[in-house]
């Protein structure tokens, strides 16, 4: 019979389908965060396997972790040689050791090469066997500003472990949230195929201002922005956000933040050049002469728009493959002023999309290439990132 973990596993998506992960539990007060961290792991299809120090289990019950996972943790090594049957150079082994939470104590024990705990050991055997190995450090905000903590954190990075750094909040070193950790496990075991790659997303709206309280601005939620950085994040790319205010970039990935579409031209005179930029940005495409104070709404007011800088073109200038979208209301004639507009800016790429999607979830598209051939796309938002990370790969 199943165990009810199994009823969750797959729920969310199959990118840890048929992953081993061992989830190493030390002695952290974070450590009552493993069973969300672990059960977030499942749904995503991964196998779990507990591993825990003899303080992890003061903290938090065994039991816990089982219901969790499914699996009973291992709190002692037996003759099982668990930390080599898991760990070790043979077949049929775990995907990727993850350590979380990851006290002070252990990180100095693996960058020293000691192993007296069921996690040390585990550390041991998986760098020795080539296992990627993560570490997610937590502990108060003086014991991870201890230097030699913090030379044994740069000892483990320079040998291949993977350390996510943790949130610095009401004095303390504090866990990395759930998110970003599995971000990274699935980082880790994907395909890959944008490793090294500088990846520009531009997503969200700009706000051209007519007095000091009001502007003009086009709807937009930001989510296919989003679901762009976390596809090419987990693909291995390294991944910029320029955003407006209404979108929040989750913090693995780097951002910067624009108002008015003179603030992305500023961004773009400063940047070094992407292999891939992706705006999916509504852009205003026109301004107005913004006039000081508030003006008063006594009065009937008339403004004077003027078009401004094609901000694709001047993209293309710092994108070797640059990929735009088009915005119409109705889809009849979506693709071929998609297509137009792909030749007026010079793009490699163009997904044209109708005023449907804005704000939801879901999105109907097509993705347009240089040869203007158009393959539909729908489902997701995050789905359709995919697919237009695999079409420009």
């Amino acid at each position: 019979m199943n165990h009810p973990s199994d009823d969750i596993r797959g729920t969310k998506s199959k990118k840890l389908d048929g992953k081993t992960i061992v989830l190493g539990v030390t002695g952290s007060i974070a450590a009552v965060e493993t069973i969300k961290l672990a059960r977030e792991m499942i749904r995503h299809g991964a196998r779990v396997i507990p591993v825990m120090t003899k303080n992890a289990c003061g903290i938090i019950h065994p039991h816990a972790l089982e219901f969790a996972t499914g699996k009973k943790p291992i709190t002692e090594l037996s003759g099982k040689a668990e930390h080599v049957l898991y760990c070790g150079k043979r077949e049929g082994r775990s995907d990727l050791l993850l350590i979380a939470p990851c006290t002070a104590n252990t990180i100095s024990k693996i960058a020293l090469g000691i192993d007296d705990t069921p996690v040390t050991t585990f550390a041991t055997t998986a760098i020795g066997s080539k296992m990627p190995v993560i570490i997610v450090p937590a502990m108060h905000a003086s014991m991870y500003d201890n230097p030699f903590v913090v030379e044994n954190i740069e000892k483990c990075s320079k040998k291949g472990l993977a350390v996510i750094e943790p949130r610095m909040e009401e004095g303390k070193a504090k866990i990395a949230e759930n998110e970003e950790i599995v971000e990274m496990v699935i980082r880790t075991l994907g395909k890959k195929d944008f490793e090294g790659k500088r990846i520009l997303v531009v997503g969200g709206a700009t706000s051209e201002f007519i007095d000091d309280v009001r502007a003009m601005t086009n709807l937009s939620s930001g989510k296919i922005a989003l679901a762009l950085a976390k596809i090419a994040y987990e693909r291995g790319g390294d991944v910029e956000v320029w955003h407006s205010p209404n979108v929040h970039p989750p913090g693995y990935v780097k951002a910067e933040k624009f108002v008015i579409h003179t603030d992305i031209v500023k961004l773009i005179e400063k940047c070094k050049k992407f292999d891939y930029v992706i705006n999916c940005a509504a852009i205003a495409d026109f301004t107005t002469e913004k006039r000081k104070g508030k003006i008063s709404s006594d009065t009937p007011l008339d403004l004077h728009f003027v078009p401004v800088r094609r901000i694709n073109t001047l993209l293309r200038k710092i994108g070797n493959v640059m990929v735009g979208f088009k915005l119409e209301s109705v889809e009849q004639g979506m693709v071929e002023k998609a297509f137009e507009r792909l030749k007026d800016d010079g793009l490699d790429y163009i997904v044209a999309n109708t005023s449907d999607t804005i704000g939801s979830d879901q999105m109907e598209a097509r993705i347009i290439d240089g040869e203007g051939n158009a393959i539909p796309v729908m489902g997701m938002k995050e789905y359709v990132a995919e697919k237009i990370f695999d079409c420009i790969t």
